[in-house]
């Protein structure tokens, strides 16, 4: 066929996306991938029709050969990057990522996506590199300061963080996100805050903005540091009533979710079978889950295991639910919905595990285990445990109240709406304990619980449990974090940069009769003894 053949092709595609028509788009790509088979637009383009009708392993098949064939143009190699991300193909990308195309490349906008992919992948220390080379280039604007000191503070270089902070401040003096980093960098002082600013800056901020929340939140922060809770609570409860009435989460859509999880496990579904007699090879680095509620203590746990010579940090892969969504062949952008419950008994967990090794053993290099601490992998623990048979699954449980108030004086971003009302968030927590409950008794011995209270104030003891069960010995000052050198992508970053200490466990009596309703909730749940105060 000729070349204006596939041009033909080409136009119709682009005539049918524009009017949203998936399927003549889709034969029309098809038609034209026949006449040019090497066509890395089309590739892309197909995989996006796929993917949003459903079909997960075709679009990650399509992004496979478009990675294969894209040549030296990084603009396209960065689209295809952008795509495999989509559908976790993280080898492949972590691959294209490092052509001799990319590392020359002198494009500022170019180069400031490419630092967003790395810092999905988890590689921070590109992602500031890049972040670095596009500057050089250039390349410059608010949003763009801000996520350079967002990757200065994740990899410890906290007064050049603040320095980026502050340029970024003075373009927009309302950015919001950016006066909380600022204001989460260091305890604030008397002599040395930026309280009159945060409220003159709240006054001129859209009510129902974003940026009106973090502004709250930074102000909650920079007030309590001075001792006034009076005030920090009204800033708090500021800010999470703006988040509150920004994103709405469904208690109850997510109580019959976790009871289906609860029926599932119940019936066996994801202990061991005899089918599984091929189960996936315990050959190669072993991932260790590092579970728990946000605020619960994983990040410390974490940079205690990591910094163990046969442990590498991985950081928090989304590449569990990527592959469930593989097994399922269903599209998705939660871990889990009620569709993908649905599949749960027919899935080849067998299949489901070595695809998620595949696609993380590289992360690990030459230790012996890498750790995989995602939050709502949680959700997961029975396919974990069913795909994933020399998998560590360690679970960090801390005191209801303290965990919770953690949650609701954190600006999560959309990533969890519950946090930010106190009756949406008791209710999370009973169901989260319900869940948690269901495992233990559906797996006996694989979830392995930490006290983050005992973590913080015996940490050598609990390192010692879990290296034995890791098969190795504790190693000289493993428990001390603050020789753990690697980058931190959560919003313990700061904080992990100090020693392990207690000085939160019991945080949240200063406001505790601000948060008598959350308290009469968890105590008539019968989550927490009633008499506590």
């Amino acid at each position: 066929m000729s070349s204006s053949t596939g041009a033909l092709h080409w136009q119709t595609a682009q005539a049918a996306l524009a009017r949203r028509d998936l399927g003549v788009a889709g034969s029309a790509l098809q038609a034209l991938l026949e006449v040019e088979p090497t066509h890395v637009s089309a590739r892309v383009l197909l995989a996006g029709t796929v993917l949003a009708n459903g079909r997960m392993r075709e679009a990650v098949a399509q992004l496979q050969l478009a990675a294969r064939d894209v040549d030296d143009d990084v603009a396209m190699r960065c689209r295809v990057a952008q795509a495999l991300l989509r559908v976790g193909a993280h080898r492949q990308l972590h691959a294209l990522l490092r052509h001799p195309s990319v590392m020359q490349c002198r494009d500022g906008a170019t180069l400031a996506l490419l630092a967003h992919v790395h810092q999905s992948l988890g590689e921070h220390v590109d992602a500031l590199a890049m972040m670095q080379r596009a500057q050089v280039c250039g390349f410059d604007g608010p949003d763009f300061r801000f996520f350079l000191a967002v990757q200065l503070q994740f990899n410890g270089r906290l007064d050049d963080a603040a320095q980026a902070l502050e340029q970024t401040l003075a373009l927009v003096p309302g950015y919001g996100r950016a006066a909380l980093t600022r204001a989460r960098l260091r305890r604030q002082t008397v002599s040395s805050n930026h309280v009159d600013q945060l409220r003159q800056q709240l006054q001129r901020s859209k009510p129902d903005s974003e940026d009106r929340a973090g502004l709250a939140f930074a102000l909650y922060k920079e007030l309590e540091d001075l001792g006034d809770t009076d005030a920090a609570w009204d800033a708090l409860q500021h800010g999470n009533a703006v988040m509150h009435a920004r994103l709405r989460h469904d208690a109850d859509a997510e109580a019959s979710l976790y009871a289906r999880l609860g029926t599932l496990a119940e019936q066996g579904v994801f202990a061991a079978q005899a089918s599984d007699a091929d189960a996936v090879a315990l050959q190669g680095p072993q991932p260790i889950f590092v579970l728990g509620l946000p605020r619960s203590g994983t990040t410390v746990l974490e940079r205690m295991l990591g910094n163990h010579s046969q442990i590498v940090s991985a950081g928090e892969l989304n590449d569990f639910g990527h592959q469930l969504r593989w097994g399922a062949d269903q599209a998705g952008r939660s871990l889990l919905d009620a569709g993908l419950l649905q599949a749960f008994p027919t899935l080849d967990y067998t299949q489901i595990g070595a695809r998620y090794l595949e696609q993380t053993q590289w992360r690990a290099g030459p230790a012996r285990w890498y750790i995989d601490k995602l939050p709502a992998n949680a959700v997961a623990i029975g396919a974990i445990a069913r795909a994933l048979p020399g998998a560590l699954i360690v679970h960090l449980v801390r005191e209801p109240m303290a965990v919770c108030f953690s949650n609701y004086r954190a600006l999560f971003g959309d990533s969890y709406a519950y946090s930010y009302d106190v009756h949406t968030l008791a209710r999370h927590y009973q169901a989260y304990h319900g869940l948690m409950a269901q495992w233990r008794a559906a797996l006996p011995g694989r979830v392995i619980d930490v006290n983050y209270t005992q973590m913080v104030r015996d940490p050598s003891t609990v390192l010692q449990q879990l290296m034995a069960r890791c098969g190795l010995d504790i190693e000289p000052g493993q428990s001390d974090i603050t020789r753990n050198a690697a980058a931190s992508a959560t919003l313990s970053s700061v904080q992990v940069r100090e020693g392990v200490h207690s000085r939160n466990v019991e945080h949240w009596r200063r406001y505790a009769m601000q948060l008598e309703t959350l308290r009469q909730a968890l105590a008539e749940a019968g989550l927490i003894d009633a008499g506590l105060h």
